[in-house]
């Protein structure tokens, strides 16, 4: 760790200092004179410019062999991994990289760009959440359902990311029009994580869609039992809730549920006049 530090210090000094010797003799337009021992060479500016950056090239390689033949050194010592390691080092660099532009350009709103580094951080670093994880959000930014579905289902078999793939396909089936499945899905993710504000928020949307009033009360007391609603908010909410199964039940022609009902939203709510009304 020490000494690959030291390598990069020493490197980006080096290409610090040389850089700006070069764009010192381009605006100046000097000569470059080099003397070694009775010989003396003058070159020209473009020359010394390609001269520097022929030798920064020329660190940069030696520095690279320095490395490998450290590691060949410890090969031959008998750490039988220390030349897979090397290598090993360079290609996770070059994935990591990889990777890391791919999450940008994924922020920027550019999923093209983000589909192609993501499959070069793969190719470098073998499939990962994370790479599967761009890759579908991506596919949905471009419309692809198909690639981005079969990303998140690619998802669930980890724990870790399981969440945000029935999230993600939640978002895929209710752009598909199926909301009965995409409720499901919500379902399954708040049972994996209860305090989902977003997904409680959706769970509870469709139930209502759905006049499912007692689903949508279950719901609203899970997000007050996560601490995501306020009790007096919660009570409210409870009671329209519960004046809306009353209303259903009366419908129905089950008179007595629908007094027991409005009852209860009118102790939930005492000011909330239409359950009262429902009551007497």
């Amino acid at each position: 760790m020490v000494w690959s530090l030291l390598k990069a210090t020493i490197f980006l000094g080096l290409v610090a200092l040389l850089s700006l010797g070069a764009v010192y003799l381009l605006e100046h337009g000097e000569s470059l004179r080099i003397v070694i021992g009775s010989v003396e060479v003058t070159v020209g500016p473009l020359a010394a410019v390609l001269a520097i950056l022929a030798f920064v090239i020329l660190v940069w390689v030696l520095l690279k062999v320095a490395g490998f033949l450290v590691a060949l050194l410890r090969f031959v010592r008998g750490d039988e991994t220390a030349i897979s390691r090397f290598f090993g080092r360079n290609r996770q660099k070059r994935g990591l990289d990889a990777l890391g532009d791919a999450l940008i350009a994924l922020a920027a709103g550019d999923p093209r760009r983000a589909l192609v580094r993501a499959a070069r951080a793969e190719r470098l670093l073998g499939a990962s959440g994370v790479t599967a994880l761009i890759e579908a959000q991506a596919a949905e930014a471009l419309g692809d359902r198909a690639r981005a579905e079969a990303a998140y289902k690619a998802l669930l078999g980890d724990d870790r990311t399981r969440v945000v793939a029935i999230r993600g396909l939640v978002r895929q089936k209710l752009a598909e029009g199926d909301e009965d499945t995409a409720l499901r899905l919500a379902e399954k993710a708040l049972e994996l994580r209860a305090d989902d504000a977003e997904t409680q928020d959706l769970v509870l949307k469709l139930q209502i869609e759905r006049e499912d009033w007692e689903g949508a009360r279950r719901t609203l007391a899970a997000k007050l039992r996560a601490g995501l609603l306020p009790r007096d908010v919660y009570r409210r909410r409870d009671a329209v809730l519960c004046y809306a199964a009353a209303r259903a039940a009366l419908e129905a022609g089950s008179i007595e549920q629908a007094r027991k009902l409005a009852a209860e939203a009118n102790r939930l709510s005492p000011d909330f006049v239409p359950a009262a009304v429902l009551e007497a």
